[in-house]
């Protein structure tokens, strides 16, 4: 009977355990699954928003009824038009042609009463002069075979039309073909094929040498900032632990920098390495620190070497805030008998002070090496990822990609991209070295 209620009680508890953290698996399935599954799916389309005839995910033909009916409308009216003030058989005949045919393919898209219902109410809402919002109703699939025949048809119309409007004396004449032809030919347009491309955005990125370019300026520019910080960030924590007097202003002013908006820290450092009146410019050159005042931002190692001065400069007060934490945790009776036994303060650093703060200095990689990584603001407002993308970082790369050009679809292969080597990153620290840190705290 006890053991009974025993196992109640810990199937209970365990019940309530899982309870507790589904609402985290949640969270974490909503804010960081979901939009990275949304950016792997748009990845698999050649999805641009400035391309009529790709700015949406189709997997089939569609055809945009808005626009296409919008067109239709126009087409029978200016097609009557050319008709009546055509002189030559021929073309008369070829204009008689182009109207049955438009007509049969028109009447084979209606003869589905479910198209017929959506193109009359999209006809009363163009008459009303309503746009039409529901993506549903504005787009319909079509059979990829009647998409073909019917796109091929309509080019060839245009081309046709084009062929008499050059060949027609009277200019006002020729102009009005030519707009009809351009009116069938924006029809065509309307008829959208399948962009889904499945992995060909990646295959092509991994063949892309500005992507490997951007993937290496990011990796270079995380080590060498990375391991700065960690030293100088140390050295700083190590200084602003011991008890002196006015160690409290001395702490408060060594996080000014990392209290600065990366942005407006990224436009100071740009009017100090300023080739004519920078003060940081002006002094690395009389120092023979660099070679010329211009070099800074002019040169591709020189903005490379921009970029991590600046970096280190904000975020040394980082790291070292996160060192400190961990310095403030180890016994002061450890150096007290180290000091006993004759330790010097170099064999203090190495036996206790190291051993100790591992776990701490575990963290503080961790977490700057994910956000060196991707970098974004700091490089983007001081250099813009030049010259000449020497200092592109591949979450500007994806950045301008996305947002600059608006294609969603090779945009999000490079979002994707960033997250897998994130992710890499992660489950090297935790796998790798991060066990020797839980494996130190069982012990």
């Amino acid at each position: 009977m006890a053991d009974r209620k025993k196992r109640r009680f810990e199937l209970n508890e365990k019940q309530l355990g899982y309870t507790m953290v589904i609402p985290s698996l949640i969270l974490v399935i909503v804010v960081v699954l979901w939009p990275v599954a949304q950016s792997f799916w748009n990845s698999m389309f050649d999805y641009r928003l400035n391309d009529p005839a790709r700015s949406e995910t189709l997997l089939g033909s569609n055809i945009d009824l808005e626009n296409y009916l919008d067109n239709y409308f126009y087409i029978e009216g200016q097609l009557e038009d050319l008709e009546g003030s055509a002189e030559k058989p021929e073309v008369k005949e070829t204009i008689t042609n182009i109207e049955e045919g438009i007509n049969e393919f028109h009447s084979n898209l209606l003869s589905d009463d479910a198209v017929k219902q959506k193109v009359d109410k999209i006809n009363q809402m163009l008459m009303n002069y309503e746009p039409v919002t529901n993506e549903e109703l504005k787009y319909i699939e079509i059979e990829n075979d009647f998409a073909e025949s019917y796109r091929s048809a309509l080019d060839s119309y245009q081309t046709d039309l084009m062929q008499i409007a050059e060949s027609a004396s009277d200019d006002a004449l020729s102009e009005q073909f030519k707009q009809t032809a351009g009116l069938i030919g924006s029809t065509s347009e309307t008829i959208l094929k399948s962009n889904f491309v499945g992995l060909n955005n990646y295959v092509n990125y991994f063949q892309d040498q500005r992507m490997w370019k951007s993937l290496w300026n990011t990796t270079f520019f995380t080590i060498i900032s990375v391991v700065f910080e960690l030293v100088l960030g140390l050295a700083i924590a190590l200084l602003i632990n011991r008890a002196f007097k006015g160690r409290g202003i001395i702490r408060a002013s060594v996080l000014i920098p990392w209290a600065i908006p990366t942005a407006v820290a990224a436009m100071m450092w740009g009017f100090l390495y300023d080739g004519q009146s920078g003060i940081v410019a002006h002094y690395l050159q009389v120092f023979h620190i660099i070679p010329d005042a211009s070099w800074l931002l002019s040169t591709s190692n020189g903005g490379m070497f921009s970029v991590i001065l600046a970096d280190v400069w904000k975020t040394t007060p980082y790291m070292a805030l996160l060192l400190l934490a961990g310095l403030q945790t180890i016994p002061a009776s450890l150096y007290e008998a180290s000091n006993v036994d004759g330790a010097n303060k170099f064999q203090q650093f190495w036996g206790i002070t190291l051993p100790l703060l591992k776990s701490s200095i575990l963290v503080a990689l961790l977490f700057r090496t994910l956000d060196a990584f991707r970098v974004f603001d700091l490089i983007y407002v001081l250099t813009g990822g030049g010259p000449a993308n020497a200092t592109e970082s591949i979450s500007i790369y994806a950045y301008k990609t996305l947002f600059a050009q608006q294609n969603f679809g090779e945009g999000s292969t490079l979002s994707v991209i960033v997250f897998l080597c994130v992710a890499i990153i992660s489950f090297i620290y935790v796998k790798l070295i991060g066990s020797e840190l839980f494996a130190g705290r069982s012990r």
